[in-house]
């Protein structure tokens, strides 16, 4: 019972300070987010006279909460129909961004002195703007409708994805000590197949689960619904190694496709804004006053490294993609500071012990410099770019400006190529139909142990275990390997009707186009099989009984080959249902 008091004593401290101050903070038109930081340091342990919180790490674990109901938030906001809209520019400016941010940061932190595992984590903390400070900022100053807007949330959506990455890579480098180039293939290539089968099985299930959960009209059976779908993804994710943060993101991002989102994320908003209240007083408490004098120093160095390098970074790239220098310009302002997302890396330093103490509240005061000058950024963005204007020599400003209009104009009026664009098509649902036979070989392989101990009861014999469940993940992936073999038969004969010409072929035009498009498919099948064979080493059955497993799956597949199209074609019908349906307003 004293436990649970001293608890309710330490939450009601928190939440009562941070109501107190981001009033204060309301008041003064700054940004709540530095109002509940504010409120942490004040009641944490490095505050004199007396510390308000006696159980630190309860406070703390609500505080990881607010992560996850951050990310989730995040997740909601990512739909996959706004980044199939995301331009190129988006891609060139998140990226040009992200690779100069991290170079700087490493830059400063060997400038420094600092160890290389603190000077990756400073790039990396550097590398990811504040999607939840440019949200407010943008509408604060009613700004949000513009069109350099909807580009600044293109180019946040972009780096959400690759945030998400970094993530999964510095944990991997800070748990081996040293990423090479093949390790970091096989992790970017694991998560990009983890976040392809959770999205694409997740967009078939969770809307239509939750269409089901909204058809009772009760509130709190949705939000329960919700919940229960975010933590168990959550744990999934946890259990397969992966950050909670990926977890949340991605099982919003699938909520995103639903039609009720607005309803999900009003029902999730209370929440979120509570625990993520806890999460930045949770900040505040671990951040030291006294580290922040000693290194005020560099703290001054950073900021003005991220202000200057996310305005040249971003602006650029913008303007390299075919933007104006007013709209590449606001875009850059727009971008330039760090926040939840650079806790979170700062976080994951400390949690696995890789990364100094005062990287932490550097990180906190930068972002929160950062935070204070973004609006006034925005403001002068348009005055500041009149003035480079006037002040550069004509010469350049008519090149510049004939670049822009070139490249638009190249855009305008290259098009699509209907080729391109179906070989395109044809190549991307091949990538997906392989993302899901590589997914089931993994789930089967990765819980052999647990079905070999079932398997036991029956089966002595450990090949025949791994003949049943090789043959189970070869049966569950038939209707994708046909998906697979009759997309690549389309490719095949579309290349073939293109590169086999009669006037260089003549009388054997025929035979030469059906030959590539047999042969092609069948080539392609094997490189499917050895992939499978890869990918399922551990329960791959030995030759002989691999031989007869295939010969009986041949003669199933032609018992179910139009089974299996069915299948597919209805999965492919429901996902295009399901990312044609518009939300609720």
């Amino acid at each position: 019972m004293h436990h649970g008091i001293g608890f309710i004593q330490d939450l009601a401290v928190v939440m009562a300070l941070a109501g107190v101050v981001t009033v204060l903070f309301h008041r003064l038109k700054q940004p709540v987010v530095l109002g509940y930081i504010v409120a942490g340091v004040i009641i944490g342990p490095y505050t004199p006279p007396f510390q308000l919180i006696h159980e630190e790490q309860t406070i703390q674990t609500l505080g990881e909460l607010g992560v996850v109901f951050l990310m989730f938030s995040l997740g909601l906001e990512f739909s996959l129909r706004k980044l199939f809209k995301v331009g190129a520019t988006a891609i060139v400016a998140a990226l040009s961004e992200i690779v100069l941010m991290l170079w700087i940061g490493y830059a400063i932190g060997n400038a420094f002195g600092w160890s290389p595992m603190d000077s990756l984590f400073l790039g990396a903390i550097l590398a990811i703007s504040s999607t939840t400070i440019i949200v407010k900022a943008l509408s604060d100053l009613g700004l949000k409708r513009e069109s350099f807007a909807q580009l600044v949330f293109g180019i946040l959506i972009v780096e959400d994805i690759l945030g998400i990455a970094m993530l999964v890579l510095l944990t991997g480098i800070a748990q081996t000590g040293q990423l090479s180039a093949g390790l970091a293939a096989v992790t970017l290539g694991k998560l990009l197949l983890f976040m392809t089968v959770s999205l694409l099985v997740g967009v078939l299930l969770v809307p239509r689960a939750l269409n089901y959960v909204a058809r009772t009209g009760s509130n709190e059976m949705m939000l329960v619904s919700v919940l229960g779908f975010c933590f168990g993804f959550c744990l999934l994710v946890v259990k397969l190694d992966y950050s909670i943060a990926l977890g949340a993101f991605l099982i919003g991002a699938i909520m995103a496709e639903s039609r009720h989102l607005h309803r999900i994320e009003h029902l999730i908003a209370p929440l979120r804004d509570a625990f993520s209240a806890i999460f930045f007083v949770t900040i505040g408490l671990m951040l030291n006053p006294a580290v922040i004098l000693d290194y005020g120093w560099p703290i001054a160095v950073i900021t003005f490294a991220v202000i200057v390098g996310k305005i040249v970074s971003c602006g650029l790239g913008a303007f390299l993609s075919g933007q104006d220098g007013r709209t590449s310009m606001r875009v850059g302002m727009t971008v330039s500071q760090i926040g939840e997302f650079s806790f979170i890396i700062a976080t994951l330093g400390l949690t696995l012990k890789v990364t100094s103490g005062f990287l932490y509240p550097i990180a906190v005061a930068v972002s929160a410099l950062t935070t204070l000058t973004t609006p006034y950024l925005i403001r002068v963005a348009d005055p500041l770019t009149r003035r480079i204007a006037n002040a550069m020599p004509a010469t350049l400003s008519n090149a510049f400006g004939m670049y822009g209009q070139w490249l638009r104009s190249l855009i305008a009026a290259r098009g699509e190529p209907t080729l391109i664009s179906m070989t395109r098509r044809i190549v991307v649902q091949i990538g997906v139909n392989l993302a899901l036979v590589a997914a089931i070989f993994l789930v089967v392989s990765y819980s052999a142990p647990h079905s070999g101990r079932l398997l036991a009861h029956w089966l002595d014999e450990e090949p025949l275990q791994r003949v049943v469940q090789w043959s189970v993940a070869l049966v569950v992936s038939l209707p994708f390997l046909v998906a697979v073999y009759r997309k690549t038969k389309s490719l095949a004969l579309l290349l073939a009707e293109v590169s086999v010409l009669p006037t260089a072929a003549g009388r054997f035009t025929s035979a030469l186009r059906h030959a590539i498009a047999d042969l092609v498919p069948i080539v392609s099948m094997i490189g499917v099989f050895l992939l499978v064979a890869a990918l399922s080493g551990s329960i791959l059955p030995p030759t002989g009984l691999l031989v007869a497993v295939l010969v009986c799956a041949a003669l199933l597949l032609t018992l179910v080959w139009r089974w299996c199209v069915k299948i597919h074609a209805s999965m492919q019908i429901a996902l295009r249902e399901t990312f044609d349906e518009r939300p609720d307003p």
